[in-house]
């Protein structure tokens, strides 16, 4: 009777213990969300800085740091709260879709998007929702500078001598291989004028944007929450 007892105490304590191992590795598997930055009395969260990090490596095949991930969530904030307040329009539910029909046919089928969603731990409604704020951003800054980039015929002969006949030239010497073969003809100025007035005015607006998103980063009430992160 006493051994019965010895073993079933035995038993008892082997099932705690693969009790208390099962709970300790479903502890450590989940993820805790946190703050990781307050804007101006609005939060933003741990699971927003993995969500975009993961919605980077499904576009662009790879992901920021956090820091700067965390940044491009608080200029997201800033673009998005002076856009809304400005009324100005959401992108259509087609534009949506069309974007999304872009991002879905770099995979070989529909089965291998879906297995890559997974793989990132990122559901159709989330791209989706961030396939829309990014459009939604890069629209309004486009629509806040664009008038105020001023590109001149002299700017658009600099980039064509300095830039673009360079650029193909190192082409043509890296396809020759060290051969005597004949490069191709680069196109004429008047060939290309329109994509480079393009190119140009979408520097500016870049430029325009850095210098706008640090001005306002300035005035802002920003608290970093995660180590080492510079607004």
């Amino acid at each position: 009777m006493r051994r019965a007892a010895s073993i079933l105490v035995l038993i008892l304590l082997v099932a705690l213990q693969t009790t208390a191992r099962q709970t300790a590795q479903a502890q450590a598997a989940r993820v805790v969300d946190r703050i990781v930055a307050y804007v101006e009395g609005d939060i933003v969260l741990l699971s927003q800085v993995r969500e975009l990090g993961a919605f980077q490596r499904l576009v662009e095949g790879r992901s920021e740091s956090d820091d700067r991930l965390l940044t491009e969530l608080i200029e997201q904030w800033m673009v998005q709260t002076e856009a809304t307040e400005s009324r100005f329009p959401r992108p259509a539910q087609a534009e949506v879709d069309r974007e999304l029909d872009r991002l879905s046919a770099q995979f070989p089928h529909p089965e291998a998007y879906a297995a890559k969603l997974r793989e990132l731990g990122l559901s159709a409604a989330q791209v989706r929702e961030l396939l829309a704020r990014q459009i939604y951003v890069v629209r309004y800054l486009d629509y806040k500078f664009r008038p105020s980039v001023q590109i001149e015929s002299a700017d658009i002969e600099k980039y064509y001598q300095k830039e673009l006949l360079q650029e193909l030239a190192r082409k043509n010497r890296l396809n020759s291989g060290g051969l005597q073969v004949e490069p191709a003809p680069p196109p004429n100025l008047t060939d290309v004028e329109g994509e480079i007035r393009e190119l140009l005015t979408q520097r500016g607006i870049t430029d325009l944007t850095a210098k706008w998103l640090e001005e306002t980063k300035s005035r802002l009430k920003i608290e970093m929450a995660l180590p080492e992160a510079k607004p």
